[in-house]
């Protein structure tokens, strides 16, 4: 079965840019755990990505997915959004069946 590559949208890769993320790379991970099954860790990674990682990128910026999170976030969009609750990376995901109000927290 294909998988769907995850998408990033051109807000995300400017809010690198904005905050001088390169070298380092936006690593998006699916984990076990939190308060609905699963929960994103997105961290700055300064670590070079490993060979089977799937790296999108655009003016310098990247966007790093291992590929044992890749699944859980195929056809996902990675924004990023500045809202009167705080400024944060926010992904849509399209196969989570419900999500915690927390927004990093989900099910399948």
């Amino acid at each position: 079965m294909l998988t769907v590559p995850p998408k990033v949208t051109d807000r995300a890769f400017a809010r690198l840019a904005e905050i001088g993320a390169a070298p380092a790379a936006l690593r998006v991970a699916v984990e076990g755990g939190g308060c609905s099954g699963f929960q994103y860790a997105i961290t700055l990674d300064e670590t070079a990505p490993a060979a089977e990682d799937l790296v999108l990128e655009k003016a310098g910026q990247r966007v790093v997915v291992d590929p044992v999170s890749l699944p859980f976030l195929a056809d996902a969009t990675i924004d990023f959004a500045d809202e009167l609750i705080g400024a944060r990376f926010v992904i849509d995901n399209p196969n989570a069946s419900s999500a915690c109000g927390c927004g990093t927290s989900f099910a399948m």
